[in-house]
């Protein structure tokens, strides 16, 4: 890999953090997602789970993320697209919203299934 390479590379990484910088500080439902995520690892920890258990849970946490930056990045194309307000436009968000809404409502089948047990 040439220095120029390089240097897009790193560059890329830090687009990335900016990407993630901006999402929570702007988005609310990120907080949300930060602290279930917690609350989750925490749980995890104290329950000693299988390594296993640990990436099912990861995974299931990494969709919810994933569809949450999905979603905003979304949002901020439609708005840029769509300064007024349109139909398509409400149903492009909308439906981004539900994409993340159906990542929450899975992560959460998951965890009841993986710290139900131990809990009971």
């Amino acid at each position: 890999m040439n220095p120029r390479q390089s240097r897009s590379r790193i560059a890329s990484f830090g687009h990335a953090i900016a990407g993630l910088g901006h999402v929570l500080r702007t988005q609310r439902n990120a907080w949300i997602h930060s602290v279930a995520s917690l609350a989750v690892i925490l749980l995890a920890i104290w329950l000693q789970l299988s390594l296993t258990h640990w990436a099912l849970l990861f995974l299931a946490m990494a969709m919810v993320w994933m569809a949450e930056f999905v979603n905003s990045a979304l949002e901020a194309t439609v708005d840029l697209a769509s300064p007024t307000v349109h139909p398509l436009a409400k149903v492009g968000k909308d439906v981004g919203a539900a994409a993340v809404l159906i990542a929450a409502a899975c992560a959460a089948l998951v965890g009841f299934v993986i710290l139900g047990p131990p809990l009971a």
